[in-house]
């Protein structure tokens, strides 16, 4: 039985990949590198010692999908596929319903078609809208402050709506808070296109010097000292909540949610110090003013994760930026 992975070769997928194989699932990629690279799963395969087996496609492509699931025995869905800058949703939200939610759309209706009725949803915090308290409980009131939490939170209501229609589902709904980090080989990383819209990224390219200066989108928020707080979680340790929620699948959950993040808030000056204390890397920053649809802070209560699916972040910030680094410094131009 094979655990499809939609969007499996890019940043979270393929850091994912490596923990299924570690614990012997068999997979399928699916994914159309509109924002990822056919590198990235060559060095899975390098660290994994398992040649990927992929199929370029996009999940909007119901022929594709059904071919898929006529081919292979799929068990499961781990479904990350989808398009993530918050900025560039705000300018273009169509691409990003069309593409996060009328695609999430017809890979259900295939799921159903062949009875694959388990799925872990990439979910984001960006469906909590702007808190007025933290840290952000699973019951918190949803809402959203640009198109791509806009695009989650409608996937998000589709599939509790699936679940409503249909309780043969389980559906495991991840809410990341914010990814960084890399696999501690250095083979696999954050590679965007572009110009980084994630703050880890922008400070490696910095250190690198692929970049002259690191933008610091607001320092009057309300917060400590004045720039925005997140609660960022090493992409091992989040790669590492999927398999958990993979396997309460099976236990017959329904259709549940989950905060994947650390508990505790860095804001982003606090994150240039640890990277520069860490790396011994100067980051040259800029203030500028903020981005659209930014908030203040948001960082996550986990105990309900830690309980329900005996998952813990344990990699330090210091982890975090030195494993961001090492990738980082090995690949200065990313898997290209």
């Amino acid at each position: 039985m094979t655990v499809l992975v939609t969007g499996g070769a890019g940043y979270i997928g393929t850091h994912t990949l490596v923990e299924l194989i570690a614990a012997k699932k068999s997979v399928l990629v699916l994914d159309n590198y509109c924002n990822s690279s056919v590198k990235s799963l060559l060095k899975v395969t390098e660290i994994t010692g398992v040649k990927i087996p992929v199929i370029e496609g996009d999940i909007n492509d119901k022929e594709c999908l059904n071919n898929i699931f006529t081919q292979h025995d799929i068990e499961s869905v781990i479904h990350f596929a989808g398009l993530k800058a918050v900025g560039e949703s705000c300018e273009q939200p169509l691409k990003y319903y069309q593409n996060n939610v009328a695609g999430t759309l017809t890979l259900c209706e295939v799921m159903g078609k062949y009875n694959c009725k388990k799925i872990v949803f990439s979910s984001s915090a960006t469906v909590y809208g702007d808190p007025t308290t933290v840290p952000i409980t699973e019951s918190f009131p949803l809402s959203t402050t640009n198109p791509y939490g806009a695009s989650k939170l409608m996937v998000e209501n589709i599939l509790r709506d699936l679940y409503q229609s249909d309780n043969s589902w389980n559906i495991a709904i991840l809410r990341y808070f914010n990814p960084v980090g890399a696999h501690q080989s250095g083979l696999i990383g954050e590679d965007p296109n572009d110009i980084p819209n994630n703050l880890m990224p922008f400070i490696t390219q910095v250190a690198v010097g692929k970049r002259e200066f690191l933008s610091v989108f607001g320092d009057d928020y309300d917060t400590k000292d004045g720039s925005g707080v997140r609660d960022y979680i090493h992409v091992v340790d989040l790669a590492k909540g999927h398999l958990k929620a993979l396997g309460k699948l099976e236990k017959n959950i329904g259709c549940v949610e989950y905060n994947l993040g650390t508990g505790s808030g860095v804001s982003v000056l606090e994150m240039v110090s640890a990277f520069e204390s860490v790396n011994g890397q100067k980051v040259p920053y800029k203030i500028t003013d903020r981005r659209p649809g930014d908030i203040a802070c948001c960082f996550a209560q986990t105990d309900f994760a830690e309980n329900e699916l005996n998952w813990k972040a344990e990699k330090s910030l210091s982890d975090m930026m030195a494993d961001a680094w090492n990738w980082q410094k090995n690949n200065p131009n990313g898997y290209e």
